[in-house]
């Protein structure tokens, strides 16, 4: 899951420095979803509205600039900062991937490229086999119509999702290196609880209704 330039050797941490990792509960615009953004955005326009639609548009934006104030009173020392996100696989282009998603509008993407210019490292977070699996469920997803298909939907994509979580959790595990501070990126819908190690302090920084091991709600 991980490349061995990332990998923490095997061995007990219990004498070295905490490894802390901050939370940041997100939602995804628009411009997040690349491809699949434009059929995303008149699926929600059908079902609530422009108005509502829009509104929820400006949340989002308003949310991301909320994001960029707090990391910026963090004081953070880039050079130590690990950068994990949702939907970026490991493939060793992320860097590409972050460019082209933060060109296409992402306020999420241009925050992550603005941290990797001070100096923070760019982690691949995601299974990419995992993601295309999630990719091809969304596409199903944009096309159906009827409760019973939607309902089937759900059920395969929160067992999906709980996958996903696994291996967010262990590729944050095995690059966060002691010492070091990671900032995470993560939808609403993850949830991490139980997943990471003891020694792995989480703080989130916006109070919010998911639960992580060792969280802990300041700046709100």
């Amino acid at each position: 899951m991980s490349s061995s330039s990332d990998a923490i050797p095997l061995g007990s941490t219990e004498h070295l420095p905490q490894r802390v990792l901050y939370y940041f509960p997100i939602l995804h615009s628009r411009a997040d979803m690349g491809g699949l953004g434009e059929r995303a955005a008149t699926k929600a326009i059908n079902r609530i509205g422009r108005v509502k639609w829009e509104a929820q548009c400006q949340s989002i934006e308003h949310g991301w600039s909320r994001i960029e104030e707090l990391i910026q009173s963090l004081r953070l020392d880039y050079s130590s900062c690990r950068l994990y996100q949702d939907g970026l696989p490991v493939c060793g282009h992320e860097l590409l991937i972050v460019r082209d998603l933060a060109n296409s509008g992402s306020h999420n993407h241009q925050l992550l490229l603005m941290l990797y210019e001070r100096g923070a490292k760019l982690i691949g977070t995601e299974s990419p086999d995992l993601l295309i699996e999630e990719y091809q469920m969304v596409k199903h997803y944009l096309a159906l119509n009827s409760a019973a298909d939607l309902s089937e939907m759900e059920t395969r994509s929160a067992e999906l999702l709980r996958r996903r979580d696994g291996f967010i959790a262990d590729r944050i595990a095995t690059t966060l290196r002691p010492g070091e501070c990671g900032l995470l990126f993560l939808g609403l819908l993850h949830s991490l609880e139980g997943r990471l190690p003891a020694d792995i302090r989480v703080i989130c920084p916006i109070v919010s209704p998911l639960r992580i091991s060792g969280q802990e709600g300041q700046m709100s």
